[in-house]
Parts: C-alpha cells; sequence; structure tokens
C-alpha cells in the first residue's frame, strides 16, 4: 500500500523530474541519418519479404553494419533499431514480432532462440538524475538460450549460455548459465534439464 499524502503534503511537493531540461537530440546526427535510411529499408524490403528469404534480410542488416553469421536470421516482422549495435553468432533466430530497441549493442551467442515477442531493450533513462539522461545499455544473450514467447529482457542484462528465459517474463537481473527463469521479476525456477 501507498502512503497517501493530505493536500498540504501534496501542495508543497517540489518537482524533482524537469522535462524541459532533457536532451532534445540525444544521439549524434550521423545516427539519426542512419535510422532514417534504415526505417524505410525495414518497411520496403525486409516487411513485404518471403517468410524464408534469411539470406535477404541478413543482407540488408549487414549493409547497415550488423554482424551476423550466415547460418543466423531474422523474420520479416522483427525489428531492430539500430542494426549496426547487432551481433548474432552461428545458428540463431530472431522470431516474428522480436523488437531489438538496442540503443546499446546487443550480442546474441550461437544456437539461441528468440521467440515471437520478444522485447529485447537496450535503452533506459537515468531517473536519479533530474533531466532523465538516456541510457545506452548493452544486452548479452549467451550460447544455446531459449528466450521464450513475450519475454522482455531489460537494459544492461546478461543472459547465461543455456539458459531458458518462460514465456512473458520480465528479465531485469542478470540470468545465471544453464538455469530456467520466470515470473515479473523474472526468478530462478529451476536448473535447466539437459538430456544428452
Amino acid at each position: 500500500m501507498y502512503p497517501v499524502m493530505n493536500q498540504s503534503e501534496h501542495d508543497n511537493l517540489k518537482t524533482f523530474q524537469r522535462l524541459d531540461q532533457t536532451a532534445s537530440y540525444p544521439h549524434k546526427l550521423s545516427d539519426y541519418i542512419k535510422r532514417f535510411a534504415w526505417q524505410w529499408v525495414q518497411r520496403l524490403l525486409i516487411r513485404p519479404s518471403p517468410r524464408r528469404a534469411h539470406g535477404w534480410r541478413r543482407w540488408w542488416l549487414c549493409r547497415f553494419g550488423a554482424k551476423i553469421h550466415p547460418t543466423s536470421g531474422t523474420k520479416a516482422t522483427t525489428v531492430i533499431w539500430h542494426p549496426w549495435l547487432l551481433t548474432m553468432d552461428r545458428y540463431s533466430m530472431l522470431s516474428e514480432g522480436v523488437e531489438v530497441y538496442n540503443l546499446g549493442p546487443v550480442t546474441i551467442g550461437e544456437h539461441t532462440v528468440v521467440s515471437q515477442d520478444v522485447y529485447l531493450c537496450g535503452g533506459s533513462h537515468d531517473y536519479t538524475e533530474p533531466n532523465l539522461p538516456l541510457q545506452k545499455l548493452p544486452i548479452e544473450i549467451g550460447a544455446g538460450v531459449w528466450l521464450c514467447a513475450g519475454a522482455f529482457i531489460g537494459p544492461g542484462v546478461k543472459v547465461g549460455n543455456n539458459s531458458v528465459v518462460a514465456a512473458r517474463s520480465v528479465v531485469v537481473k542478470d540470468v545465471p548459465p544453464g538455469m530456467v527463469v520466470g515470473g515479473n521479476p523474472a526468478k530462478v525456477i529451476k536448473p535447466r534439464p539437459m538430456k544428452s
């Protein structure tokens, strides 16, 4: 239960947050130009591409600076904000509806599945400062990981090798290797059974 303020306490409350002081353009001009061009490529050339046209999408992503192994891919409805900040190792896949909000670098290890509607959020704001400066934080997804449908992976999070993140989980802290995590916020449920 949140404490309730009476009217005089509310009237005397000083506003800490100052949105009039936030940066109007927190990115470099070159990033805005690249982002504008990339948005049009996504809309006109990626979005209407056939389901299995992984090579076509990979080619465009690499033209914009992504480092994607030739055995990895994305789907037509995958949204990537900054391809030049994306690295994918071999045999990994970003599924339908995945959004990679990569203000910071996003690295995905080999043999990793990012299931439909997962949101990788590599940006936030420092709420301890009144002007809420933009934070561009990395996300590292290990090898052999399965991010199940609709999971949210927060800024600065590392997901260890061979881990599973359950559907609709909200991950705001690092995930140890070889674990199954789930919930909001996500907690370790059990070690991942790995039958050989």
